[in-house]
């Protein structure tokens, strides 16, 4: 059976450097990532972690820096940290960016998802989310209200 796969295309008025800058920078990514970092050094076989800002204690997301090629492409795998040990449950993020005239086109692909699973179905509305945030952010300067989590709340039956 096939994994499925997941794949969000944005077109942001920036440069490719400060969009590559703004998915790594953990100054950056609070803002538009409710109050989140993505914590490594992003080197190509480096641990990363998605953790709460004000407590780096609370991860929810963990993984390995795949590919590292700034500002053009970065690959990470992605699991939940209790899942982390199972190849089965682990995904793979690529962000590719591109140059046009007067913005950059994020390529956001999300592979090797197990389908019909919880991690499928809360990527489905957080990456537009996130993604809209970001776009937001480097755009006007001000972060995105965080409207997702309502959203998430709903579809979670909350």
């Amino acid at each position: 059976m096939t994994k499925p796969s997941y794949v969000y295309v944005t077109y942001i008025v920036t440069t490719p450097e400060k969009l590559w800058n703004a998915l790594i920078d953990p100054e950056q990514t609070k803002r538009y990532w409710g109050n989140h970092r993505n914590a490594s050094d992003w080197n190509v076989g480096s641990s990363w972690r998605h953790e709460d800002y004000d407590d780096p204690g609370e991860v929810d997301i963990v993984g390995t820096v795949l590919e590292s090629d700034p500002p053009r492409r970065l690959v990470i795998s992605w699991a939940d940290p209790d899942s982390v040990a199972d190849p089965a449950k682990t995904s793979r993020v690529s962000f590719d960016l591109a140059q046009l005239k007067h913005a950059v086109r994020l390529t956001v692909t999300h592979a090797e998802l197990q389908p019909d699973s919880e991690m499928l179905r809360g990527i489905m509305f957080g990456w537009p989310a996130v993604l809209a945030g970001l776009k937001t952010m480097l755009e006007t300067g001000n972060a995105l209200p965080r409207i997702w989590a309502e959203e998430e709340a709903e579809a979670a039956g909350v």
